[in-house]
């Protein structure tokens, strides 16, 4: 849960952090996860349900940015011609992309018995990283079924670190995983909010920079680094109820690049830095009653302020993912540390006063 996040803000200077700090305080929005954490099995589901309601029959403005493309989702093309989503979205490993398709594709037809007979297919989008260093990908395990399961199980709970999606995945060589978090703002003296939730896989450990402290350098010191390639990533899903258009979603999708970097990485050649963003204002009816419709919008001579609100988001997204992940035996029988057993081992030998502040910062 995100109740307790410590975190500071360093860059968002007219929001607050919503009640429970997480995705789920966009009102709407639920996520449900499926775990898989034994023997050689490191992996699982997250699904992001964006509206309580049938998001095909009404869709929401939405919009994909593809910092770098190595990647393997699915849907992306399609909204970005269109500017909508209209099903919930599943994050899982890259060989379980497939299976995840089939399944969503499935529970979009069972709730709407006209897509591909009375009128258009549906769009699933499915989202991956590749957590095959932790877990044995080759084995392909994720099943329609459980994909079901957890598309049926959504709730405003998320928890965080070593779960779902993110039960395989390194974030600057440290356990990576699942992260959220939440920004309230008011708007013409209502408040609105602004949610993320990442899927991260991506970083070395030499580049981590946490508040400004170089504590990757400092934990590298102690750990021999063998990888000089980039090939992870991270997968950002902004959700909020400010009523954006397509086009201005697509501008505040490209700020959470500034998010991802302020923690150190660079996005290499081989990663995938993908995000999605939507808002659940301005509905798009799949059967419209008129053929005019009218939309409230943001001006976008006032748009900076939302883009601090994304970079805070999406940086703390990333630091609570840091933070909730626990240490995981690869499937090499290898252990992967988290940030905080990691830092508690250095701690132990060199009891450095500015790792002693950050740990404190970050209630760990």
């Amino acid at each position: 849960m995100g109740l307790t996040k410590p975190f500071l803000d360093t860059i968002s200077t007219e929001s607050t952090r919503g009640p429970l700090n997480l995705i789920t305080d966009v009102p709407g929005v639920s996520v449900g996860q499926t775990t898989f954490n034994s023997g050689t099995h490191h992996t699982g589901i997250t699904v992001v349900k964006p509206t309580d309601d049938n998001v095909f029959l009404n869709k929401l403005p939405a919009a994909a940015h593809v910092i770098n493309g190595f990647g393997k989702s699915t849907g992306l093309v399609q909204i970005n011609e269109l500017g909508t989503l209209e099903t919930p979205i599943v994050l899982t490993n890259t060989f379980a992309v497939g299976t995840a398709e089939t399944a969503l594709a499935e529970t979009m037809m069972a709730e709407n018995p006209a897509i591909g007979d009375t009128t258009s297919t549906v769009n699933p989008v499915i989202m991956e990283c590749n957590d095959g260093d932790i877990n044995d990908i080759r084995d392909v395990f994720i099943t329609k079924k459980d994909v079901l399961n957890t598309l049926h199980q959504t709730s405003q709970t998320v928890a965080e670190g070593t779960v779902g999606a993110g039960v395989g995945m390194s974030c600057y060589d440290l356990k990576g995983g699942i992260g959220s978090a939440s920004r309230v703002i008011n708007i013409d003296g209502k408040p609105f909010t602004m949610g993320a939730l990442v899927l991260s896989n991506y970083g070395f450990l030499r580049d981590l920079n946490i508040y400004n402290v170089p504590v990757g350098e400092k934990l590298a010191t102690d750990k021999a680094e063998k990888r000089q390639k980039e090939k992870g990533s991270i997968v950002t899903v902004l959700a909020t109820d400010i009523p954006f258009n397509s086009r201005q979603l697509t501008r505040i999708a490209k700020r959470a690049s500034v998010g991802i970097t302020r923690t150190g990485a660079f996005i290499g050649n081989g990663s995938g830095e993908i995000v999605l963003a939507f808002s659940t204002a301005n509905r798009v009816a799949h059967y419209p009653k008129t053929e005019l419709t009218a939309q409230t919008a943001i001006t976008d001579d006032k748009i900076d302020r939302y883009f601090r609100m994304t970079v805070s988001v999406v940086e703390e997204a990333i630091l609570s993912v840091l933070t909730h992940a626990t240490t995981v035996t690869d499937r090499k029988g290898n252990p992967r540390l988290s940030l905080h057993d990691a830092l508690q081992a250095y701690q132990a030998e060199h009891a450095d006063p500015e790792v002693a502040r950050l740990q404190a910062q970050l209630g760990i």
